[in-house]
């Protein structure tokens, strides 16, 4: 057996949100205009909204970051981030919860990125 290659450089969490019932319109709404400027920000590689088929109320957020450190970080200061968490948080059912993962696969910038391309 082969010993398997070290991670990659880059960073991924994801964000599991329960949203009180009646607001996941709303919420869903607010997280895809949040996702589609930080997808712009130059140190996220993807930001994925997903919805469970079964459960209207839970979601979760794929975030894919150049690094741990810096790019995290300066997500949180962006204005669409703030105006998001300020337009949502009344719409958790509960306090969000992130899992942070190291990341092996794609290996490569391009593998995770958009291309450049601003996203709909």
């Amino acid at each position: 057996m082969s010993t398997p290659p070290p991670p990659v450089p880059y960073f991924a969490v994801h964000v599991n949100v329960f949203t009180k019932p009646g607001t996941a319109s709303s919420f869903l709404s607010a997280s895809l205009s949040n996702a589609r400027s930080s997808s712009l920000e130059p140190g996220v590689l993807r930001f994925d909204v997903l919805q469970d088929k079964s459960d209207e109320n839970k979601f979760v957020l794929v975030e894919v970051y150049k690094d741990e450190d810096v790019s995290p970080k300066a997500h949180k200061e962006t204005d669409h981030y703030k105006v998001w968490r300020e337009t949502v948080e009344d719409m958790m059912d509960k306090p969000r919860e992130a899992q942070k993962f190291k990341t092996y696969f794609p290996a490569t910038e391009e593998g995770w990125g958009y291309g450049g391309r601003k996203l709909e």
